[in-house]
């Protein structure tokens, strides 16, 4: 299984000119996969949608998009999650919501996180951190 960070979501959202070309990579690995998300994804997606005007996601949009999340696989955060993920924060020197994402994601059992705010390549207790949007030559 594949773990989506909210960044994917809002770029297939965005309305923005300048996330064209990550908003067809998003849009597309969207609809080809299956993946998991936690509720810190949703949360997240909904505070960047509502605060980011320049994404130009509107309230119908963001209803949609988040009716349409909450019919798959969605981890919920439990407490044993959230003092995990601050040993992770740690362990790493990375923020805390980007080690509660990897928590989340090996607690679904995915071995892949799609993110742009991890290292690429790099492996975190098992799951193996993948930037869609970089443009490989």
């Amino acid at each position: 299984m594949i773990f989506f960070d909210t960044n994917l979501f809002l770029y297939a959202a965005s309305q923005a000119p300048e996330d064209c070309a990550n908003r067809g990579i998003a849009s597309q690995l969207i609809a080809d996969t299956e993946y998991v998300i936690s509720t810190q994804v949703l949360q997240e997606f909904i505070a960047a949608s509502l605060s980011k005007k320049r994404l130009g996601i509107s309230e119908t949009d963001l209803e949609e998009t988040i009716n349409l999340l909450t019919h798959g696989a969605v981890v919920q955060i439990s407490p044993p999650m959230v003092r995990h993920a601050l040993t992770l924060r740690r362990r790493y020197q990375i923020s805390y919501w980007d080690a509660a994402i990897l928590t989340a994601a090996a607690e679904a059992g995915c071995q892949t996180l799609y993110t742009e705010d991890l290292n690429h390549g790099q492996i975190y207790e098992g799951v193996k951190v993948i930037n869609p949007f970089l443009t490989i030559p």
